[in-house]
């Protein structure tokens, strides 16, 4: 008499599923965290011409087009700097977030073939262009120093307040792919909308012209109601910080560093609510 054994199934799953970022679990998963970094900064200029110089080209052909359109024909103010020094002072932080951004967003419906066979923290994706990106950054953010010996504008110590900027800009970043990752695997029409909401977003931040306009405009209030969107304060901050274009703007800085707070952590409920659906429908 033979017994025929049933055939079991083995279930990867979290430890803890209560918990909003298992910190212990992402220290765990460290190394996989890392290779995504590393292939995210090679695959992206593999077999390139110009390499990493498409991290310098791209904020520099913006920053021409910017300086003829809004600079030359629309004669559009810049606080009493160059145009060129003022819209590349913006681009710098825009172009790492609407990068970083897109990517994030389309992390897990690009990377389905690893989401569906092993187990690992789904956070990882969604956060690796966050850190990825910062390369471009840093590449694109050296030619600024550049281009202020040019035009003669010396730096001050206000550059010491740069870290801050670049914090909440990380966090305005991480915030809004969690978002968007998670409700790109259920809705497929996220990945279509990405190029008009990034188009969008950079014409709603002071990219090519200065948010003193809205101040003027609609005083206090509306100058604050603005500074909701993180990216405002960060991009103000940053002209000032390089180019001493006014005072630091710590209202707008402050409501958008609580705004992109509370973007992230209702992000991460979103994505860890989400995430036992991610592989089914991946």
């Amino acid at each position: 008499m033979t017994t025929q054994l049933k055939p079991q199934s083995i279930v990867i799953e979290p430890a803890h599923r209560r918990a909003v970022i298992d910190w212990r679990e992402l220290r765990e998963y460290r190394d996989l965290f890392y290779f995504l970094i590393d292939r995210d900064i090679k695959v992206l200029y593999k077999q390139t011409v110009l390499g990493f110089g498409w991290a310098i080209l791209r904020p520099v052909l913006s920053m021409v087009i910017f300086t003829v359109i809004f600079g030359g024909l629309a004669q559009v103010d810049s606080d009493g700097v160059p145009y060129a020094l003022f819209s590349y002072a913006a681009l710098v932080p825009w172009l790492y977030f609407s990068t970083a951004l897109s990517a994030g967003a389309l992390s897990l419906v690009n990377n389905t073939d690893m989401l569906t066979k092993v187990y690992f923290p789904r956070l990882i994706f969604p956060l690796t262009p966050v850190f990825s990106k910062l390369v471009d950054f840093a590449i694109s953010f050296v030619l600024v120093f550049g281009l202020m010996a040019w035009f003669r504008v010396p730096p001050t110590p206000r550059l010491l307040a740069l870290p801050l900027f670049i914090a909440l800009m990380m966090l305005t970043t991480a915030g809004i792919s969690l978002w968007l990752a998670a409700m790109s695997v259920q809705y497929r029409d996220v990945k279509h909308a990405m190029p008009f909401l990034t188009q969008i977003l950079m014409y709603a931040a002071p990219v090519v012209w200065s948010a003193a306009l809205i101040g003027e405009r609609f005083g206090p209030t509306g100058r604050l109601l603005f500074g909701l969107y993180p990216m405002v304060g960060v991009i103000e901050g940053f002209r000032v910080a390089l180019l001493n274009t006014g005072p630091l703007p710590w209202d707008m800085l402050g409501v958008g560093t609580l705004s992109a707070a509370i973007i992230f952590v209702t992000g991460l409920f979103y994505f860890r609510r989400m995430e036992v659906t991610f592989a089914d429908v991946a």
